[in-house]
């Protein structure tokens, strides 16, 4: 893989390009990006942003020429687990474990504490709606642009979230722990905490850590199992229809995040140190 070493002014001695090899694969074309100590990445236009472990810094490449662009320094955050994108509103989100979610422009130009004084373990944005799975509770809190809250998602005892997206028909796609039997699975919920499908099909692996879920519009859902360094395909009913990218196209690495940029057909997938970029197709 070439690698460029151009210096980024914004902050020198960091690279001004990722890294990019292109090959075929069954998932589609796949763009492999450098970033050091991936938490989680997201797309707002034509910007990818990436944040990284205990760092302030969120990283801004051009998603086309993948340019290193000016970086947005967030005074103040500790701990940056998941970052999510509005399309409708241009609005960066990011959940910070030490107890907040923070909102910015998609310049940084404004930033503030939108959530403050919540633990989450997860965020999710859907058609302007943000989703926040919280530690040590059972439940999702759902919240407007502005903060306020919508709703409050009750979920069975046995549930400890970790991760959470809204469907297309509006019900909940969660990544849980089941207390009952000291596992992870996946499931869909509707808006009283009520379970209506559980992942299924032949040829499931055990999950051995929290997997992570993005979602389209037709009800297709994209799953990590980073344990066994796969992302498979499953239907709107949570069954599952094929391995899409295996362990080889991820190079035996832990696909971390996942994030679906439906208008080109992208997924974005954070890795421990790297950002892999496939071009996938919804069949």
């Amino acid at each position: 893989m070439d690698i460029e070493n151009k210096q980024n002014p914004a902050n020198p001695g960091l690279p001004g390009k990722w890294p990019l090899k292109r090959c075929v694969c069954t998932g589609g074309n796949m763009s492999v990006l450098c970033v050091v100590a991936v938490s989680s990445v997201t797309q707002l236009h034509d910007v990818v942003y990436v944040v990284c472990y205990w760092s302030s810094t969120i990283w801004r490449f051009n998603a086309t020429t993948h340019d290193r662009l000016a970086d947005i320094d967030v005074k103040g955050l500790r701990h940056p687990h998941i970052i999510a994108a509005c399309e409708q509103t241009s609005q960066i989100y990011v959940a910070d474990r030490m107890e907040r979610v923070w909102q910015m422009s998609a310049d940084g130009e404004d930033i503030k504490i939108l959530l403050p004084k919540i633990k989450p373990w997860s965020l999710s944005v859907t058609s302007t709606r943000l989703l926040v799975a919280l530690q040590d509770t059972k439940q999702l809190l759902q919240f407007d642009a502005d903060g306020n809250e919508l709703r409050r998602v009750q979920l069975p005892d046995y549930m400890d979230p970790r991760h959470a997206v809204e469907s297309a028909a509006e019900t909940f796609i969660l990544s849980h722990s089941n207390t009952q039997l000291n596992q992870y699975q996946v499931s869909e919920v509707d808006a009283v905490g009520n379970v209506l499908h559980q992942l299924s099909g032949s040829g499931i692996p055990s999950l051995v850590l929290p997997p992570r879920v993005a979602v389209e519009s037709h009800g297709n859902i994209f799953l990590t199992d980073a344990h066994n360094c796969t992302i498979s395909l499953l239907d709107a009913q949570l069954t599952l229809r094929r391995v899409i990218i295996d362990e080889d196209q991820l190079n035996h690495k832990q696909p971390r995040r996942v994030c679906y940029i439906e208008p080109t057909g992208q997924l974005l997938v954070g890795m421990e140190d790297s950002v892999a970029v496939f071009g996938v197709l919804c069949q």
